[in-house]
């Protein structure tokens, strides 16, 4: 498909990521395929997750079709940029269409960008999982790439100011070895490994993050951080 509208996107997002002074670590680049369907099965802390994980996906010269609720579509400023870099509109209230598309794109070779979760994470820990990716994957017979992101919360996420200061504040985004589901398998027990692969990988990536987690409000409870405790 053609993209008139994702290249000038890219640019405008990293003299922003320039301006904010983020210092970027991007892992397992190799992980993705450079071409055929895949999924990217992504942890959600922030509203910026998107974007911070399309960069990190940039090395690749592949661009990652996200799955976004409906109104992230129907504002009048994102709506147009959304369409125009083919994003796949999530409508809760008719949740078939979105799956039916995200399936087109893969088939059709794409990445798409998949939050499992559904929603910010404001513990910034894993929820438990919705079951569309898992499901998507076993269709569309592609790899599901678990994938985190570290350090977005820090700028923009749910119940906190958004702190757009120049703070040079370490992002840390890690691609993990693929996962194959195939249409025989167990859609419960996929969903658990996925989960348990992603959590795994948080804590890993949370080793590694340069800055001090302790009595930091962007950071979960099980590192001394005073983020709300985990709903589930």
């Amino acid at each position: 498909m053609a993209d008139l509208v994702y290249p000038p996107v890219v640019v405008a997002i990293k003299l922003f990521w320039k301006y904010l002074g983020l210092r970027f670590d991007f892992q397992g680049v190799h992980h993705i395929p450079r071409d055929g369907g895949a999924i990217l099965s992504i942890n959600h802390v922030g509203y910026l997750d998107f974007a911070l994980t399309g960069t990190a996906a940039l090395p690749t010269g592949r661009y990652v079709r996200f799955m976004a609720k409906k109104e992230v579509f129907d504002n009048k400023l994102a709506g147009p940029l959304m369409r125009g870099m083919h994003h796949i509109c999530v409508d809760r209230n008719s949740g078939s269409a979105s799956f039916v598309a995200a399936l087109r794109a893969l088939r059709a070779g794409e990445i798409v960008g998949i939050f499992p979760e559904g929603t910010i994470s404001v513990s910034f820990e894993i929820k438990e999982l919705k079951s569309g990716a898992v499901r998507l994957a076993m269709a569309a017979g592609v790899p599901v790439i678990p994938t985190i992101v570290w350090g977005s919360q820090r700028i923009w996420t749910k119940k906190v100011k958004r702190n757009l200061r120049r703070e040079k504040i370490p992002i840390i985004v890690e691609f993990g070895e693929p996962l194959y589901f195939d249409k025989q398998s167990d859609v419960e027990a996929s969903e658990s490994l996925l989960r348990e692969t992603m959590i795994t990988m948080l804590h890993q990536v949370q080793q590694k993050y340069p800055d001090s987690h302790q009595g930091q409000r962007w950071a979960p409870l099980r590192l001394g951080g005073s983020a709300p405790a985990p709903l589930n």
